[in-house]
């Protein structure tokens, strides 16, 4: 098969037909057929960028990524001063910073993942067919542009190669973010912030006497994770475990369950 660009094809099997039942027919091949890895792609057209893609090892990196999130729930749950807030603050900084927060569970993990084609029906089928998908169905769904973001960002960490305890302090460096609006006790958490950055940076300076770039590298590697969107996490690593289900009400269900 042929995985090189299609948007030239495409523009042109509108008028058509008979190419118009030859991709139909093609549709209807065994998904190994009609799927490619994109770690294989050469990147010569954006378009590719912007293919929407699924996990190739679906059963086996969602296990993994349900057990990151248990953690990093228990991360939350077992701090004290996280405890000591008010619980309108504890769910703004749980639905603001659980997705980054598990992405560092992640590379500290070393989950790595590969992603695949989702062997979706063409946007070009779905217009000429005339369909029309139900709004509860209309999600943000996960690109290869997304992937390859969340991919790069973990191999930032990984080059880092971050002790258990330059995690721990970045974590909670990530959690205790005062810039998150509403919050009761904003002037509490900065200052939670501000400890767990000094407590980071004494920790580099322990474990690295000679590199005096370290701890600016970790923090600019973790500003990398405010780009990452918590709906493509939820679509790639939990939607096809959850299905329907909102994750955030399974996350308020895990952190406040005592």
């Amino acid at each position: 098969m042929d995985n090189g660009c299609r948007c030239a094809a495409n523009r042109n099997v509108l008028s058509n037909p008979i190419l118009y039942n030859i991709l139909s027919q093609m549709d209807n091949s065994p998904p190994s057929q009609n799927c490619f890895n994109y770690n294989s792609i050469t990147h010569g057209c954006t378009c590719v960028l912007r293919r929407t893609v699924c996990l190739k090892r679906p059963s086996e990196i969602c296990k993994e990524a349900s057990a990151v999130l248990v953690k990093t729930v228990q991360f939350m749950k077992n701090l004290p001063a996280f405890n000591q807030m008010p619980p309108h603050d504890q769910f703004a900084l749980l639905k603001s910073c659980w997705a980054p927060l598990f992405i560092l569970g992640l590379a500290q993990e070393h989950v790595d993942f590969e992603v695949m084609d989702t062997c979706a029906d063409s946007m070009l089928k779905k217009i000429l067919l005339n369909r029309q998908e139900s709004p509860k169905m209309e999600r943000e769904q996960p690109t290869m542009a997304g992937a390859s973001k969340l991919k790069s960002c973990l191999k930032k960490f990984w080059s880092l190669d971050l002790s258990p305890k330059e995690y721990a302090y970045l974590k909670g460096t990530t959690l205790f973010n005062p810039d998150v609006p509403d919050l009761k006790a904003a002037l509490f958490v900065e200052s939670l912030q501000q400890e767990a950055q000094h407590a980071l940076s004494e920790v580099v300076q322990l474990l690295h006497r000679g590199d005096q770039e370290r701890f600016a590298q970790i923090l600019l590697t973790a500003s990398m994770l405010q780009s990452i969107t918590p709906s493509l996490i939820t679509e790639l690593f939990f939607r096809p475990v959850i299905g329907q289900t909102d994750l955030m009400e399974l996350l308020v269900d895990m952190l406040f369950c005592r």
